[in-house]
């Protein structure tokens, strides 16, 4: 008797986990009310997906206006279009790209569209909602371009509402043009529009998907940060989002000013051969022609720039993004009046440990100690032995001989930089400073804590990702201290969570670090010595 129970259970088990991880779908499922009218998504592991639903719609290089009303209801059971690539990828490098596993969609040029994934839709809940923003700079990527994007599990282990976004990107969302009529007043920063124009959907629109449009959290990735940290010193975007998180995107040292975009917008026209009187011509221009145009347009610039002693504000030189415009964006992302306008919005910032890997650059990867050491003598010279000294006192953990060269110096000086303006400012919301160093299996842990490896963990997508994870126990662990951590700093703004030691917040006099690893810890001021040391160098 007691065993034909136990079998009626395991039965009944089995049926409710294969029931809960089909795909219920029909033109009765998932159908839910927008301000424009009604969509159709899916049901997968009882999460409600919609993916490609339009937000916005702009003719090239034009502000963005709202959608037009449909009849009926809308199919969106598909990723929507993303941005042109200014390189479109046509090779790849066989053993990174199995490490990333990179979904590169289909381009459009209209492709103002977003996803949601949400535990329930019409039921009366209010969820903390949770606006991903994608990175590739201000230049590439998408919304689905890495399976860790994936919201449904971070939607499921939560109970939050995500949301994800593509935009318009490189010369399609910011060439100046302002200075060629009222029709282009905005050009400069479309992209930042677009997003705007997102989180303005999800103040109209995401009660009806079980969301609370009076807690949402923006959060991004490398240029996915740099763009949370646009949005926050813009005015148009305040009060549509409340918390913060910016991830390994605190790269650049400021933004561009009008007099030099509209000196690439000029160079762009002339490139072309358009005159400023036929600008209009310039909506028609094949995208290929008008991607070329413009990096001889950046290179031509920055060059003008170094003749004059400026440097452009980005690591990785000039490039496409945002600009103190005077209209989209009035201040520079680092002022003081950047920061009182997001006084009130609690930020939590951090990176991983090796982001780019610098030894890879150099090929001493995998270097004996004896190569490593020769590296340091020859790189530091008088300085090395003090190097050396700061960079095992910051990481004293030592795996391979190239981890002593492979600290993050791109990264993670900038998020420090940020965190102390930020928790400077007087009466303002709480900061919390993280650092991701575990390191991934894979190759033989080659590739260690590379940049976006923390992005399987704060989705809860370790599985989606064993590529880059290994999928192993100790990696599901830290995913649900990690996802957890997220999840909390959505609801409450303070990351803190039974699973972790006691997050303390971070100011520029006491230091606290989370260290997430497979023992997460607090750490104060791990690096300092290190840093002072590289901003010498």
């Amino acid at each position: 008797m007691n065993l034909r129970r136990v079998t009626l259970t395991l039965t009944m088990l089995t049926a409710c986990i294969w029931a809960s991880a089909q795909i219920q779908s029909g033109e009765n499922v998932a159908v839910t009310s927008t301000s424009k009218g009604k969509v159709r998504g899916y049901i997968h592991n009882n999460i409600v997906t919609y993916k490609g639903i339009p937000y916005a719609h702009a003719d090239r290089f034009e502000t963005p206006k709202p959608v037009e009303a449909w009849e009926g209801v809308r199919s969106s059971l598909t990723y929507g279009p993303v941005a042109p690539l200014l390189n479109p990828t046509t090779s790849v490098n066989d053993e990174i790209e199995f490490f990333f596993n990179h979904d590169w969609g289909y381009p459009n040029e209209h492709n103002q569209v977003l996803n949601v994934w949400t535990p329930g839709i019409n039921d009366g809940k209010k969820r903390p909602v949770m606006f991903w923003i994608h990175g590739g700079g201000f230049t590439a990527g998408s919304s689905q371009e890495l399976p860790s994007y994936d919201g449904e599990n971070l939607a499921k282990t939560g109970d939050v509402v995500v949301v994800s976004i593509n935009h318009r990107l490189n010369i399609l969302g910011f060439l100046d043009l302002s200075a060629y009529g009222e029709k282009y007043a905005t050009s400069a920063n479309n992209s930042i529009l677009d997003m705007q124009m997102a989180l303005k959907w999800v103040q109209d629109n995401i009660g009806n998907f079980g969301g609370d449009p009076g807690n949402v959290t923006i959060f991004g990735q490398s240029g996915g940060g740099a763009k949370v940290n646009t949005l926050m010193a813009m005015p148009a975007a305040h009060g549509m989002f409340h918390k913060a998180i910016n991830q390994s995107g605190a790269m650049r040292s400021g933004i561009l000013e009008q007099k030099d975009t509209q000196m690439i917008g000029a160079e762009v026209l002339k490139e072309l051969g358009i005159s400023p009187s036929e600008v209009d011509k310039i909506q028609k221009v094949p995208f290929d022609q008008l991607a070329a145009a413009g990096q001889k347009a950046l290179r031509t610039v920055s060059d003008k720039m170094k003749e004059e002693g400026r440097a452009p504000t980005s690591a990785f030189g000039l490039n496409w993004g945002p600009s103190v415009d005077g209209n989209v964006l009035p201040y520079q992302v680092n002022s003081e009046e950047a920061l009182q306008l997001s006084k009130d919005i609690p930020l939590m910032i951090g990176t991983v440990k090796n982001e780019f890997i610098p030894s890879m650059r150099n090929g001493l990867t995998l270097a004996s100690e004896a190569e490593i050491m020769a590296h340091i003598k020859k790189t530091y010279g008088d300085k090395a032995d003090a190097y050396l000294s700061a960079v095992k006192k910051a990481y004293p953990t030592v795996n391979m001989p190239s981890d002593l060269i492979d600290a993050d110096f791109t990264f993670r000086p900038g998020s420090v930089a940020q965190a102390n303006k930020k928790s400077s400012v007087k009466g303002g919301a709480d900061t919390f400073m993280y650092l991701f160093t575990w390191q991934s299996p894979y190759m033989n842990g080659k590739y260690k804590a590379m940049h976006c490896i923390e992005l399987p963990f704060v989705f809860n997508n370790i599985d989606r990702c064993k590529e880059m994870t290994g999928g192993g126990f100790g990696a599901h662990i830290l995913a649900d201290k990690v996802s957890k951590a997220w999840v909390q700093f959505a609801k409450t703004g303070n990351p803190n969570h039974s699973g972790l030691p006691h997050w303390p917040s971070y100011n520029e006099s006491n230091g606290n670090t989370m260290i997430f690893d497979n023992h997460c810890e607090i750490r104060q001021h791990h690096d300092k010595e290190l840093l002072e040391l590289m901003s010498l160098n």
